[in-house]
């Protein structure tokens, strides 16, 4: 099993920034791509972020030149800087990551973080 802890949401104004954090903990061995998702109320849950081991991402539409994804392999953490926040980014945040090992592909999903943007 993989435990993933998310830390850094928050309450902020329109514009400002946030940096959220995920660790992975557990068996680790075979993580692969990272990545955070957002759910809003009422909404289906969207992916916002991935990061492979490589380090290629691929982020939505909606937060392209604001948000950038990062990670550390050797400490198994990934974290999401949120520049230029908008309202319509409140969501709770999910971290996600995906592990294959012994020929057993799983995901695995944090609790969430709430993010809420004022006007």
């Amino acid at each position: 099993q993989v435990q993933l802890v998310e830390s850094g949401g928050g309450l902020v104004q329109a514009g400002g920034s946030l940096r959220l954090s995920c660790a992975a903990s557990g068996s680790i061995f075979g993580i692969n791509t990272m990545g955070w998702y957002r759910q809003a109320p009422g909404k289906q849950r969207e992916l916002v972020a991935t990061i492979t081991r490589s380090g290629s991402t691929d982020y939505a539409d909606s937060v392209k030149g604001r948000f950038t994804i990062s990670r550390d392999n050797a400490k198994n953490t990934v974290d999401l800087q949120m520049n230029s926040l908008k309202p319509e980014d409140t969501a709770v945040y999910y971290c996600k990551v995906d592990r294959s090992y012994w020929g057993r592909r799983s995901d695995y999903w944090g609790r969430g973080t709430q993010v809420t943007v004022s006007s």
